[in-house]
C-alpha cells in the first residue's frame, strides 16, 4: 500500500542553513500510525524501539497528511482501482451508524442516547452492495440518524477507474427504521436514488435486511481497529482522519483479493 500513498504525501523541502535534526522517513511514520490505529495505544506509550519515531512526530504527521487530504485521496483511488477490477457494485448502497464513546470532550460530540451522564460519538456510514465503504460521517452522540442521510448521500466522492463519467450515485439506497421519514425519502429520490426505508409500526421481516447487513459487517470492521472502538481524539480532525484511513485499509483488503 505504500506505492500507492508515497506520491500523495506531500514533499518537504530540506532547510540547508538550519536543517535541524533530521526528519524521520515517512514510510517509518506511517507504521507508526497504523500501529496505534490498530492497537489503540495512546501516542506517549508508541514504542520508539520499533523505529517509528515519537508518538508526537507521528500524531503531526497524521494531522499534516490529513490538512494535505492524503487520506480522502488514498481511499478515492483505492475505490477506482476497486472499480477497474469490477469489485465495486454501485447498483445498491446500503446506510447506517454506531455509537461510540467518547472518553473526552470535543467536537463532535453529544450525551449517549443510552446513558446521558456520558459522551459520544456516531459513525455515520455508507457502503455499496458488497460492503466497500464510500463515506463516513461523524457526528455527535445524540445526532439522529436520519439527519445524515443526505450528508452521506453527498459525501460519496466521484469514482474513476474506467473510461466515461466517474459514478457518483447508488441507484437504490437500503436504510433501517430509524431512517424513516417521507420528507427525506422525497429529498433522496431527488439525487435520482430509490430509497428502501423500513417503515416504523410495522412487524419484523420486511426482507431490507438481505441488503443491510454489509453495512453492519463494515462497521464491525471498522471497529475492529481499536483505536475507533473509543473515542480518545479532543479534535474532530484527527479522529476522522483515523476513520478514513480505516476505509481505506478495508478497501485495501478486498482490492489485494483480486491482485
Amino acid at each position: 500500500m505504500w506505492i500507492r500513498i508515497e506520491p500523495l504525501v506531500p514533499v518537504v523541502q530540506c532547510r540547508y542553513r538550519h536543517p535541524g535534526r533530521r526528519r524521520l522517513d515517512d514510510r517509518q511514520v506511517l507504521c507508526g500510525i497504523l500501529f496505534v490505529l490498530h492497537t489503540g495505544i495512546p501516542w506517549r506509550f508508541l514504542p520508539q524501539e520499533l523505529g517509528f519515531g515519537s508518538g508526537m512526530t507521528c500524531w503531526r504527521r497524521l494531522r499534516d497528511w490529513n490538512e494535505a487530504g492524503v487520506w480522502q485521496r488514498l481511499h478515492e483511488l483505492l475505490l477506482a482501482e476497486l472499480r477497474t477490477a469490477d469489485m465495486l457494485d454501485l447498483s445498491r448502497a446500503a446506510v447506517d451508524s454506531s455509537h461510540i464513546r467518547a472518553m473526552k470532550s470535543g467536537r463532535p460530540t453529544g450525551p449517549s442516547p443510552v446513558d446521558r451522564g456520558k459522551t459520544g460519538s456516531k459513525h455515520h456510514v455508507i457502503v455499496e452492495a458488497h460492503g466497500i465503504p464510500l463515506a463516513t460521517i461523524t457526528t455527535g452522540g445524540n445526532r439522529n440518524d436520519v439527519t445524515q442521510l443526505i450528508p452521506l448521500i453527498e459525501a460519496v466522492p466521484p469514482i474513476r477507474g474506467k473510461r466515461g463519467q466517474p459514478l457518483r450515485r447508488p441507484r437504490h439506497l437500503y436504510a433501517d427504521r430509524g431512517y424513516d421519514h417521507d420528507l427525506y425519502r422525497d429529498r433522496v429520490r431527488r439525487f435520482e436514488v430509490t430509497p428502501h426505508i423500513a417503515r416504523r409500526g410495522i412487524e419484523h421481516g420486511s426482507g431490507l435486511g438481505v441488503y443491510r447487513w454489509v453495512v453492519e459487517g463494515t462497521i464491525a470492521l471498522l471497529h475492529w481497529f481499536r483505536r475507533l472502538r473509543i473515542r480518545w481524539e479532543i479534535r474532530d480532525d484527527i479522529h476522522h482522519a483515523f476513520v478514513t484511513l480505516g476505509c481505506a485499509l478495508i478497501c485495501w483488503r478486498r482490492l489485494k483479493l483480486s491482485l
